[in-house]
């Protein structure tokens, strides 16, 4: 009897847990599974609940095996904890409470250091950066860095923290690769906002440390609301350096990278003849895919080519200077000595400074220290015997030695402000025609014997001695005043920017006869236009003119054409100096387009899509 009561009693149990539903064919019927919910009572038995697959399901808290949905009843669970885990038995409940909490604790901590690899890899990245952006070698982060840093958390946080950050791979290949992926991804994002706008190249070719050429190109053009400039290549030149070859790699590159010849509206290179010949140079080849590009010689360049002109009698003076400097500099057993006698005399500078003819403001740095360090160099040259010690005590001398630093230091200051970045040929144009002016001025001034404020070295040297300047003295020095006139406007008479007047001010210019009547209607909205002419006077003029390119397409069209190419090749020298440093007697293997890629950009590398692309392991 009791065994038929004990299967009724199990059938009826089934039939508690299993429901029967009516099926859409017939004789077929559809068991739906009863989903039993945890109940916290049921951690008196060592279960809680986890969710897997949208089921709730008891868990075990000492052994932490999951069991079945149909397993969620007191008497299953019991069941295990018996035949699982017997010591258990009797246990009062804050027993299950405490290995629930230490099951919870090690969930934690399980995901925490899932995370840690994650958190490494882009660590990992963020110092290879720094370290590229300071060009330092890639050792530095193994060998000072991480060292350093674990040192530091250790002392301030604690030494688990310390233990953290060892597990940032940063060893040598490692930061190798790193850059490597940060360059593509730059240069990736370089040519996407490139593509399909207008932009003006900037092109330099010379030689590092290593014997080693390269071509060096910077890119302007105008991304949402900013003129953007930022390295496009650095290329080995692995042929020679003529114009077919230094095209051929900028050719390439620009299919490449599927860039349109017809997008760009200007280049700017030195004066070389492999650069600017309008026959078989750079410059005609590029003209040949790019018809309309505006070529221009870089305004720094010829610059400094205007300001060497020197007349005899100046020149002399000059290369006795230089001899000097040679002599001292070159010695070093004679440079302690000067240094000594400097410091003795208390001098601010203890030593000269060697003139390069190829940088631009070494003549004018040159001769200022120089005529600063006079009384200690005619000291010192006179117990040396030396043959230009006389020069040095000499009125004459002297009085043209003031006249060079005045002038030369004026050249400078040009020179300085033509460099840095967003210049265009408006800009600069302004700056040279101001001072041929200027040039115009003082040479009238030093005729009339008014030249007291704008030749202060010189005056102050004539009033501290008290002595005047010669007629021969001011023939002199009104003679290398007029030739720089002639040199500088030689070198900038080509340059007609009076027709782009309507640019640098679209309020009170006339309409350029070159205008079709659709483009003179919208400069005449424009200069009648009262809101913007506030707007017009307290912003930048490229920006000016790119804020309003969508409500005058064409006559913006027109201005940018002409703001937008670059007026110096002032980006390649510095982009030279950073080769100078990233490659080194030290680094000459060294990939220098990665480098200077992530050194120079402006842009900043997508480290989340990186990491992405990258296996999290400290040995990665």
């Amino acid at each position: 009897m009791d065994r038929f009561l004990l299967n009724n009693r199990k059938r009826a149990s089934t039939l508690e847990d299993e429901e029967i539903l009516p099926s859409t064919s017939r004789g077929e019927t559809v068991k739906k599974r009863k989903c039993r919910k945890y109940d916290d009572s049921y951690l008196d038995f060592g279960f809680t609940s986890t969710e897997i697959n949208g089921e709730e399901r008891p868990l075990c808290v000492l052994c932490m095996k999951v069991l079945a949905p149909e397993c969620m009843l007191p008497s299953k669970l019991k069941r295990h904890l018996e035949a699982n885990h017997k010591y258990t038995i009797g246990k009062p409940r804050d027993y299950f409470i405490r290995k629930l909490k230490e099951l919870k604790q090690e969930k934690s901590t399980f995901f925490k250091n899932a995370s840690i690899p994650t958190n490494a890899l882009i660590a990992s990245y963020k110092v290879s950066y720094r370290i590229a952006k300071c060009k330092k070698p890639h050792t530095i982060a193994e060998e000072l860095i991480l060292p350093a840093a674990i040192d530091m958390v250790n002392i301030m946080v604690g030494e688990s923290a310390g233990k953290l950050l060892s597990k940032v791979p940063l060893s040598n290949n490692t930061v190798s690769r790193r850059i490597h992926h940060m360059a593509e991804d730059l240069n990736d994002q370089l040519i996407e906002k490139i593509k399909e706008k207008e932009f003006g190249l900037q092109l330099d070719e010379a030689t590092d440390n290593n014997k080693d050429a390269h071509l060096i190109c910077y890119v302007r053009f105008i991304d949402g609301d900013d003129m953007v400039e930022d390295l496009l290549f650095c290329k080995n030149i692995t042929a020679s350096a003529k114009a077919q070859d230094l095209f051929d790699i900028l050719n390439n590159f620009m299919s490449e990278n599927m860039l349109d010849w017809i997008k760009c509206v200007g280049v700017c290179t030195d004066g070389a003849r492999s650069m600017s010949g309008s026959y078989g140079g750079l410059q005609s080849l590029i003209r040949s895919k790019a018809p309309d590009a505006l070529w221009t010689h870089c305004i720094i360049h010829r610059e400094a080519l205007a300001a060497k002109y020197l007349s005899p009698a100046l020149n002399q003076v000059l290369e006795c200077v230089v001899n000097v400097v040679n002599f001292i500099k070159t010695r070093p057993l004679k440079a302690r000595f000067f240094k000594k006698l400097c410091d003795d005399m208390g001098a601010e500078h203890s030593s000269l400074l060697y003139y390069s003819n190829a940088r631009w403001l070494s003549r004018g740095n040159v001769l200022s220290r120089t005529f600063e360090l006079r009384q200690e160099i005619y000291i010192f040259l006179k117990e040396e015997g030396h043959k230009y010690a006389n020069d040095f005590s000499d009125e004459n001398f002297l009085i043209k030695l003031a006249y060079l630093c005045d002038i030369f230091e004026k050249l400078n200051a040009l020179n300085t402000s033509l460099q840095g970045n967003n210049t265009h040929i408006l800009k600069s144009m302004d700056k040279m025609r101001a001072f041929i002016k200027k040039l115009k001025l003082w040479r009238r001034q030093m005729n009339e014997g008014t030249s007291k404020d704008s030749f202060s070295i010189l005056q102050q040297f004539l009033t501290s001695n008290t002595v005047e300047i010669s007629q021969d003295m001011k023939s002199i020095f009104e003679d290398h005043l007029s030739q720089l006139v002639v040199w500088f406007e030689k070198y900038f008479k080509n340059e007609d920017i009076d027709k782009f007047a309507w640019i640098q001010d679209p309020f009170n210019s006339i309409v350029p006869s070159e205008f079709n009547s659709t483009e003179e209607e919208s400069l005449i909205e424009l200069s009648c236009d009262s809101s913007l002419k506030s707007k017009f006077t307290n912003m930048e003029l490229t920006k000016f003119w790119i804020s309003i390119k969508n409500e005058y397409p064409l006559v913006c069209e027109k201005a940018l054409r002409v703001l937008i190419p670059f007026s110096t090749s002032y980006l390649c020298e510095a982009g030279f100096s950073a080769v100078a440093v990233i490659k080194s007697k030290y680094r000459s293997k060294i990939n220098v387009e990665e480098e200077m890629r992530v050194a120079v950009s402006s842009l900043i590398p997508r480290f989340e899509k990186i990491c992405s692309d990258v296996q999290a392991h400290p040995s990665h």
